[in-house]
């Protein structure tokens, strides 16, 4: 027999690591929330930082029109912080986001209406996350946006696929998690941990609905440089997918794909090309936007050094992987 939900309030969940002032400003944001009463407590799992998150907060508490429920553990990663809110967390109704995404003034009341419309306890509403207002986003940060963090532009209202199961906004029913199964800790990293849980969840009858209208804004700007180091530090993230039996779906299909002679030549082509537009590199963080194609080739040729540098299978897979042959779980 399904459980059920009445839509009255959920809990928000924030996993944090020296983001301090990121932190507040996220938070602030469901200060002006236009369904407060929607929102029955923040629980932020402070992972071991060390840049006074804590007194921040107690100051931020004072002031707060929600409960603000602070855990600190020693630096486990996202994953096991997550999982710390989960088990503390009093309402029906998880909201997953992280520290560097301010909601939109009625981001509550749109995830809160859908659940209320879809109770049963397999159903989760994704929302939809774009650049804050005052990040200055360049040409390069809207490409990597659509392409490289999230899939938003290619979604369209309504069931998606589980893969896309994002937890920087993302809600669902707490029993569902606590029955099926929590964050696998072994994910250290903010990387490829909520896409194994989507994976997981869905093989328990997980339903991910999209709800473009429950927005937030990405509060953080990258250069070309720094989305290129963030790739490369997933490397260890990826390597652990890849044992799980989510990540053994894209080892096949990318094991696949590296034998066969098309895609031989296009990495060839690919290769040749990156040499004869590198003066382009000049320009990948200017204002002036570049063909999609200019930012996924030189995004691909510098994640691939990884491989130079780690001299381990999953290597050849996050060239793969950077060079946008991943497919969806």
């Amino acid at each position: 027999m399904p459980e059920y939900f009445d839509g009255s309030s959920l809990s928000v969940i924030i996993p944090t690591y020296n983001r301090r002032e990121l932190l507040c400003q996220a938070i602030e944001g469901y200060f002006h929330q236009s369904s407060p009463a929607g929102i029955r407590e923040i629980l932020v799992v402070d992972d071991g930082s060390t840049d006074r998150t804590e007194a921040a907060l107690l100051e931020l508490a004072k002031r707060s029109p929600v409960p603000i429920r602070y855990f600190w553990q020693v630096n486990k990663g996202p994953a096991a912080a997550r999982n710390i809110g989960i088990r503390e967390a009093r309402s029906p109704v998880l909201l997953f986001s992280d520290s560097d995404i301010i909601p939109k003034d009625d981001l509550v009341s749109q995830h809160l209406a859908w659940h209320k419309e879809r109770p049963q306890t397999t159903e989760a509403v994704l929302g939809y996350v774009t650049w804050a207002s005052c990040v200055p986003v360049t040409p390069f940060m809207r490409w990597y946006g659509n392409n490289k963090l999230f899939e938003f532009s290619k979604l369209r209202r309504g069931e998606v696929h589980p893969g896309l199961f994002y937890t920087c906004n993302v809600s669902l029913k707490r029993t569902f998690l606590t029955t099926c199964g929590l964050f696998d800790e072994e994910f250290r990293t903010a990387a490829y941990e909520d896409t194994e849980l989507g994976y997981r969840l869905s093989q328990r009858g997980l339903q991910l609905l999209y709800n473009p209208a429950a927005i937030g804004y990405h509060n953080q700007s990258f250069t070309f440089a720094q989305a290129c180091s963030k790739a490369k530090a997933n490397l260890d993230a990826l390597q652990t997918f890849l044992k799980k039996e989510a990540g053994k779906e894209v080892l096949h299909q990318l094991t696949e794909n590296r034998h066969s002679v098309s895609y031989r030549c296009k990495i060839s082509v690919a290769r040749m090309l990156a040499t004869v537009f590198s003066p382009l590199r000049h320009f990948l963080d200017s204002p002036f936007p570049l063909p999609d194609q200019v930012y996924q080739l030189f995004f691909w040729e510098s994640t691939q050094i990884t491989e130079s540098i780690h001299r381990r299978r999953s290597s050849d897979i996050q060239s793969e992987v950077e060079f946008g042959r991943r497919q969806t779980l």
